[in-house]
């Protein structure tokens, strides 16, 4: 475009890009709950409100206890609904657009149905460098076929509704890259060819055990941990965690404590995951 004086101006477009989902109204969401569903998430909601109430005082810090309502209400719904937004600006006294406003701003708050287990791959720097990138593109040929993809074309769901897959950003697990998300439980140093035989085995209801981290659970089930109600199995309670790579920094600075700079002991200390 030109400007006055001849002067060169740059038109700059705002707002989403045309194939990018605005809308949390899907087709078949929910607009309200029904009494019983209501009336529990009200009790649910009361317990993480109470959370964040002052002392001795009935004013609650609203935005807040925000975040753990919209994975409250996500547990019901499998993604974010009209009737979960309406609920959690009815608690908090938030306006709608507010409540909409965060919902979309966090990637872990969905937008559209997902399925029994959200299968996220990591295709950032490291991961993509070690076959991120690969994996992604197996798995979206090998359940292409059973499924179809969302309105924006970033995700696969199976007719099944079993499986929800996705790239997604940085795990925070680089040191098993190139590393699979399911339900948010890691899977390391994944292969196209593990992770097919991972999807495939949640498609056929066997019981699956992440990399560290108790045997999966649904997405729901996930979601209603994430607002911050215990996960009672016993083996969720026993599982481990953190793995030995990422610890092994730690247990190398430590071994130069122990020792004096220089020592054979502190120069060889061993290092999990080299």
């Amino acid at each position: 475009m030109t400007g006055p004086n001849g002067s060169s101006r740059v038109f700059i477009e705002l707002g989403p890009r045309p194939d990018e989902p605005t809308q949390l109204v899907r087709p078949g969401a929910r607009s309200s709950y029904p009494p019983d569903v209501l009336a529990r998430l009200d009790a649910d909601a009361e317990t993480v409100i109470a959370r964040y109430r002052e002392p001795d005082a009935a004013a609650t810090t609203s935005r807040s206890a925000l975040l753990p309502l919209l994975h409250l209400v996500q547990s019901e719904d499998g993604y974010i609904t009209p009737a979960g937004i309406d609920f959690c600006s009815a608690k908090l006294g938030l306006t709608g657009a507010e409540v909409a406003a965060v919902s979309t701003f966090y990637s872990m708050y969905r937008r559209g149905p997902t399925g029994e287990y959200l299968v996220g791959v990591c295709t950032n720097t490291l991961c993509a460098i070690m076959g991120g990138d690969d994996i992604l593109a197996a798995l979206e040929e090998h359940l292409g076929s059973a499924g179809s993809r969302d309105e924006g074309g970033h995700s696969i769901s199976t007719s099944d509704g079993k499986i929800t897959l996705e790239h997604i950003e940085c795990n925070a697990a680089c040191d098993y890259a190139p590393v699979m998300m399911i339900n948010w439980e890691f899977f390391d140093n994944q292969t196209p060819e593990s992770a097919r035989s991972l999807v495939d085995a949640l498609r056929a209801g066997e019981r699956v055990t992440p990399s560290r981290g108790a045997t999966l659970c649904s997405f729901r089930q996930t979601a209603r941990t994430l607002a911050g109600f215990p996960d009672t199995r016993i083996e969720a309670a026993e599982a481990q965690t953190i793995g030995g790579a990422t610890l092994a920094g730690l247990r190398i600075s430590r071994s130069h404590d122990d020792n004096p700079p220089g020592s054979a002991s502190a120069a060889d200390a061993p290092g999990e995951g080299k």
